[in-house]
């Protein structure tokens, strides 16, 4: 694979086919475009019904309501980790959880790049720092997970480091979990072509170009790499106490509402409807490594 810095054209190896993408280039390539919901084995033709989203997020979104009631009132707490390669729908998802929630009791948490102070910390100490106390939801966008996989594949860390993480990751998350926090860990997985089209959507996009960042170029040529480490933490990392689950997210809107149904069915708040909330997509959401296959 090789890149031109000037135009930042990449040449990719994709389905032992040689494949030239230009990300400055206003026109996505025919090719990025028709292959990219149907990549990495995405089981649907087309996207959700637009009318049908918007109907079913409100409905669940009135559940997370009385979500954020029953932790408030039980005093119980949550936290979220959404992981994912760069443009995988993160925030959005996120975003979808966290819209109608009183801020007050449900934060989101995404930091930034550690200080010279926090790089000299125990590793997990700046992540505890922001988890809820009584009656919050805390919804991590990157978390932890950063040292297994962004920092080896972008040679933030050192191998041991790294190695050092994935042992010590299970018995860190079995501590919040035995401390009585409901604890959820999302991987949201997208083919090679969303990827492209996203970055490329974000380009062009006025709105959107301030989410394309130089570490989103650098990672045009290390899909492989990032594989990978992936598959390397998932399966170090996906425990009976703390499952990752794993969420097919070619199709952003049937990502979101498999990952909140998920949510909502894992604890039984006080007024919970599940006919409202409705059946879990096991074709868009399954638990850990496996689901990938």
């Amino acid at each position: 694979m090789t890149s031109n810095k000037q135009d930042r054209t990449v040449e990719l190896d994709i389905g032992g086919r040689k494949r030239a993408f230009d990300i400055d280039d206003p026109k996505l390539p025919d090719w990025v475009h028709e292959a990219a919901l149907g990549s990495e084995g995405y089981p649907y033709d087309d996207k959700m019904d637009k009318g049908d989203y918007k109907k079913t997020l409100e409905n669940l979104q009135i559940e997370l309501i009385k979500l954020q009631f029953w932790l408030n009132a039980s005093g119980k707490r949550m936290i979220s980790v959404f992981e994912g390669r760069d443009a995988a729908g993160k925030g959005g998802t996120i975003f979808s959880i966290r819209a109608y929630l009183n801020p007050r009791s449900a934060r989101i948490v995404a930091l930034p790049k550690p200080t010279e102070a926090e790089a000299g910390q125990w590793y997990f100490q700046r992540y505890v720092e922001h988890f809820p106390t009584s009656g919050e939801a805390v919804l991590f966008d990157r978390s932890w997970y950063n040292r297994g996989v962004v920092e080896p594949v972008m040679g933030f860390c050192t191998p041991d480091q790294c190695k050092k993480f994935l042992r010590e990751t299970p018995h860190f998350e079995e501590m919040i979990v035995d401390d009585g926090i409901h604890f959820f860990k999302f991987w949201l997985n997208i083919g090679r072509e969303m990827q492209l089209k996203r970055f490329h959507d974000r380009r062009h996009d006025p709105l959107k170009i301030w989410k394309l960042s130089p570490m989103d170029v650098a990672a045009l040529t290390k899909w492989d790499d990032y594989t990978k480490a992936r598959d390397r933490m998932l399966e170090k990392t996906h425990t009976a106490q703390a499952p990752w689950m794993v969420v097919k997210a070619n199709d952003k809107r049937r990502a979101r509402i498999n990952v909140i149904r998920h949510l909502l069915l894992s604890i039984d708040y006080e007024g919970r409807d599940k006919e409202v909330i409705g059946d879990i997509d096991d074709s868009i959401i399954g638990e850990g490594p496996a689901f990938l296959d």
